[in-house]
């Protein structure tokens, strides 16, 4: 009887573990939260020098309302970015922020979310941002149980306004996921975010393979990462390599 009763806390404690990676790691998920998370390229094809965006990531959960039936999920994303300067050395500063409004459609073990997204041309130098404003959709999908979560993030965006003396900009980004859940709360992960310029055909496929450690503390679940992703197909001057880290912070009751 002590074995069969350790044996079911022992499954309980998985269970509760990788339910907490999962919540952590899933864009659909209906409780607010605050990520800090760093892309660093230490290497890019075909020029010299670095990058490094730091996004500061609040997510809020509203609804259902009178107005709108179903749930929404409302993230902000503010990077603050490091570019190389032309003249010499480099610019750091605040780059464009992001904005998307997820509308959960369907949920379940299959989640899909579809809303609209704009980012607002709040860049402190021309090196950190586009100069425009742009407009476009996002769409979810995730399908998670406690062996695995994985989905995918899609985003297109064009832009329509702002500096004139500044390029058209249309991008394509896509992120496809896939957490892999470990005893005590330990994940593997791959999330490298394919990006793509319809504008001016630049694009980077980068595929990582990560680790990561969720764990509860009191209501709030933290879930700490790293996650090396390399570029598998590339045209232009884009990242070769990345180092993508983080710290997730998903609050509750």
């Amino acid at each position: 009887m002590l074995l069969l009763a350790l044996s079911i806390g022992q499954s309980a404690i998985a269970q509760t573990s990788a339910d907490d990676a999962n919540k952590s790691n899933n864009p659909l998920n209906l409780a607010a939260s605050f990520n800090v998370q760093n892309f660093y390229t230490p290497s890019l094809f075909g020029v010299g020098g670095h990058t490094n965006d730091l996004l500061l990531r609040p997510t809020i959960p509203l609804g259902p309302n009178g107005l709108v039936p179903v749930p929404q999920i409302f993230r902000v994303t503010v990077p603050v970015s490091t570019r190389p300067d032309p003249n010499g050395g480099y610019k750091t500063g605040l780059g464009d922020i992001n904005l998307f409004d997820i509308f959960l459609l369907h949920s379940g073990e299959t989640e899909i979310g579809v809303g609209p997204l704009v980012t607002l041309p709040t860049a402190t130098d021309r090196t950190l941002g586009t100069g425009k404003w742009q407009a476009g959709l996002s769409a979810v999908v995730v399908n998670a149980n406690k062996q695995r979560l994985l989905g995918a993030l899609v985003q297109w965006q064009h832009s329509f306004a702002g500096q004139s003396d500044r390029p058209t900009v249309q991008s394509l980004t896509t992120q496809p996921f896939l957490i892999w859940n470990l005893p005590e709360g330990w994940y593997l992960r791959s999330t490298g975010t394919w990006t793509f310029d319809l504008q001016h055909g630049n694009y980077y496929i980068p595929v990582g393979l990560g680790v990561g450690k969720a764990w509860k503390g009191g209501t709030t679940i933290y879930n700490l990462f790293i996650e090396p992703q390399y570029s598998v197909a590339h045209s232009g001057n884009v990242p070769k390599w990345q180092i993508f880290a983080g710290l997730n912070m998903t609050f509750g009751k």
